[in-house]
Formats: structure tokens, sequence, C-alpha cells
């Protein structure tokens, strides 16, 4: 098994190796892929020193899986040329999500739809994925009719300069800014750049993306995206209007007993899901779980994850994996 992760010096792919190692993923040879500028440097992977190497060379290669974090330019252009030498590619940019030819997988829900002729897989927004993790199981037994979601994302969404404009803030340096103001001691309403709507690109994935992964559009889906100082874990608020009524225990107990979600939910105690709490895990963790008393059939409830392991790495592994159990590639 010939496995490239492309943007492997990035915050994504450095996690991405992480995950691979860790879930002990078959892997007889690795390619390390990074822009021009890396090509030479050298990276370390369960202890052996590789090499990195550049696009072209990693195509010429042949690898049966190619697992991109390297933006949505460099996915345009390049993932189309791995597919043509046979490789699968699990995609980690938002080039191909909404393509209709190719699917937008988060395992738990929908990779029983993948074949071995899906050579590009659309990996979701990291945000989207928490979301549906924890909206499936609701949506298939109560279906919902309206979703209304707010966020609130750390920078580590944004990348590492985000991270480091931070870091700088706090100790009072100046220094490079990835945001238009000041992130420290602020929220930004701005996830993304903003389109002729009047919402973020941030918030228009996640008004889309879910109906795509869930194959259904007869639910809406209106989201406000904010950036917080936070440098890891994405947090949301959610509004779910459903059809049929439900009780707030049945609620419990159907995410309780769903794959990848850890219920956190006794105000008692002061338990609720918080980012501090769910970094370095790959579960999603949802709490704050209670009926809107102003309408009929509607449910609150507050969702975190770590917007880089099961928001990014981990899911393109979970891909991977199901690829290479069910003989795919």
């Amino acid at each position: 098994m010939k496995v490239a992760v492309v943007g492997a010096t990035g915050m994504v792919g450095e996690v991405m190796l992480k995950v691979l190692a860790e879930r002990n993923f078959p892997i007889t040879e690795l390619l390390l892929v990074a822009s021009e500028r890396s090509v030479g440097k050298k990276l370390a992977y369960k202890g052996k020193e590789h090499t990195i190497i550049g696009l072209s060379d990693a195509v010429a290669a042949k690898p049966q899986i190619a697992i991109f974090s390297a933006g949505g330019d460099t996915s345009l252009e390049w993932t189309p040329k791995f597919a043509e030498v046979g490789t699968t590619v699990i995609d980690n940019s938002s080039a191909w999500r909404m393509d209709p030819d190719k699917k937008l997988v988060v395992p738990e829900i929908n990779a029983g739809k993948l074949t071995s002729s899906d050579k590009i897989i659309a990996n979701p927004n990291c945000s989207t994925i928490q979301l549906v993790m924890a909206l499936s199981p609701l949506h298939i037994k109560y279906k919902m009719k309206r979703v209304v979601i707010s966020t609130y994302q750390s920078v580590s969404g944004t990348g590492v300069k985000a991270v480091r404009q931070l870091e700088n803030e706090i100790a009072g340096i100046k220094g490079e800014m990835a945001y238009p103001y000041p992130i420290s001691r602020n929220a930004l309403p701005h996830c993304d750049v903003f389109m002729e709507n009047g919402y973020t690109k941030e918030e228009m994935k996640l008004a889309r993306e879910p109906q795509k992964i869930l194959d259904d559009r007869t639910f809406s889906i209106s989201a406000t995206a904010v950036r917080i100082p936070t440098a890891g874990g994405h947090s949301e608020s959610v509004n779910v209007e459903f059809e049929n009524d439900f009780t707030v225990n049945e609620v419990r107990q159907l995410l309780n007993d769903t794959p990848g979600v850890t219920v956190q939910d006794n105000p008692d105690t002061n338990t609720y899901p918080m980012p501090i709490y769910a970094h370095d895990k790959d579960e999603v963790f949802v709490g704050r779980i209670r009926r809107d008393e102003t309408q009929r059939n509607t449910l609150n409830m507050w969702i975190v994850s770590d917007n880089l392991r099961k928001g990014a790495a981990t899911n393109a592994v979970q891909i991977a994996e199901y690829l290479v159990k069910n003989q795919l590639v």
C-alpha cells in the first residue's frame, strides 16, 4: 500500500501523519509531498526519516491512495493528475465538495456509497463534519425541517499564520496578521470570504454540504460563523426543528448510541462539551441538549470537536481505511 500525503508540512498534514501512525494504517511505502520550497527537507514518520518530494514525482510514483491537504487551487490542478494514473484521492479542500460527480463523505454516514470508480473523494468542511455526525441519527428518526447554527471556531481552522497571530497578541508582540482585526480578546463574525448574498463562504458550506452528505434537500440550514480566540476545537450552537416530536431523553440515548459521538450533558455537575476537552480526540461531543420552549418539535444542543482531527485528518484517514477494508483501491 503506497500512500502519499500531500501538504505533509502543513498544520493538517502533520495531524494526518499522526493519525495514520496512531491507527496503524497499512502503509508499505509513504510519500511525503509538499510545495517546491519544502522539497528535499526531512520529516519523521514512526521514527523513520522521509525526504519530501514534489507533486510531479508523487504522481509518477502512482500511489494507491493520496490524501490531500494543500489548498483548493493545488487540488483543482493536481488531484485529476493523480486520478489519471489510478490513484484514489481523498481531498481535504473545498475544491470538489459540491461537484455533483464527486462524493462528499463522512464514513459513519455515507461511506457505503463509495465504489472503486470514485477516484476523487471530497472530505467535508470541519464544521460540517461535527454537525452532521450529531444531526444524522436525529434526522433519520425525527426528520429535520430547519437548522439554525452559530459557530465558535478556533484559529487553527485558518492555519498556522492565525495561530501565530493569536500567540503574538497574547504575548504582546506585533507580528503578521492573518485576520483584518486582532483576534485576542475578540470575536470575528467573519470566517472565510464574504459572498454576494452577505454570507461568508464558510456559512454557505454549512448550509449546502449537510444536504449533500445526507442526500436530502428537504431541510434548510442558516448559519453564522464566528472566529474566537481559542487555539483548537470548533464549537457550534445548534437549533433544530423536526417534523416529528421527541423527548430529550430519547435524543440523549440516540446520540449516545451513535458511533463517534459522545454525550456530555449533565448541568448538575457542570458537564458539557468544551474545546479544551475535545483537544486531540476523535469524537464529536454533544451537550446542553434541551427542548426549545418557543417552538414545537425543536431542539437546542451544543456540539464540539477537534477541527484538525475528526474535522479534517481523522475523517480523511477513516475514508482511506474504508477503501482498504472494502478492497476499493
